[in-house]
């Protein structure tokens, strides 16, 4: 679990003006469900959150399952978890933007993945922006996506983001994002997202 802002301000592109820039920086909350580290799965979401971040003001925050997963693996109800996954669950719920990930594992999400999900409660991601990610050994798994993460989080009524991000085993060298097309593939799926972003942050700030 870390704590890592990853930009001061914003890349104003020149079709924006200073009023349509967001008055603080979005709530990012990146949520891997990557079983070990290091993680080709984190290294996945890292790459979203500076793609996000050369576009916008934001304070990411990295959750790992893998990091937090022994304090609630074990639990049947939100009131028996540790003060520490609470305040992870908070972290979600109070997102501005979500930024999920999961390794396919046996067709699916993790199960740590889904069961920290669990918990969430089933209306605090109503219209919620989230970005899906994927991870797998090879393109087989790619459906993944739509399949699996799309309907959770259509449970939630989430705003699921128009383009999700899979990458393939080869995509990495040493746990680092190493294909160009991969990288392309992120900053068309965080362009795409941009105006969904932005509106929905608006309405939330004037409803404040």
């Amino acid at each position: 679990m870390t704590e890592s802002p990853l930009t001061e301000a914003s890349a104003v592109t020149p079709a924006e003006t200073p009023t349509e820039a967001p008055t603080r920086p979005l709530r990012v909350v990146a949520v891997s469900g990557s079983l070990h580290a290091p993680s080709k799965t984190t290294a996945l979401l890292k790459e979203i959150l500076a793609s996000v971040g050369r576009e916008l003001p934001i304070e990411a925050h990295l959750i790992g399952v893998h990091e937090i997963g022994e304090r609630f693996a074990g639990a049947l109800r939100r009131d028996q978890l540790p003060a520490s996954v609470e305040a992870e669950l908070a972290r979600i719920e109070g997102a501005d933007l979500l930024i999920v990930a999961s390794p396919v594992y046996r067709a699916s999400f993790t199960g740590l993945f889904k069961h920290l999900f669990d918990f969430v409660d089933q209306y605090a991601l109503v219209d919620k922006p989230v970005l899906l990610a994927a991870t797998g050994g090879s393109d087989r798994h790619a459906l993944i996506i739509e399949h699996q993460l799309r309907p959770l989080f259509g449970f939630f009524q989430a705003l699921t983001l128009p383009i999700g991000v899979y990458a393939k085993d080869s995509d990495f060298t040493s746990y680092q994002v190493s294909s160009l097309d991969l990288q392309e593939r992120i900053d068309l799926a965080v362009t795409r997202a941009l105006p969904l972003i932005r509106s929905t942050h608006k309405s939330l700030e004037a409803a404040r």
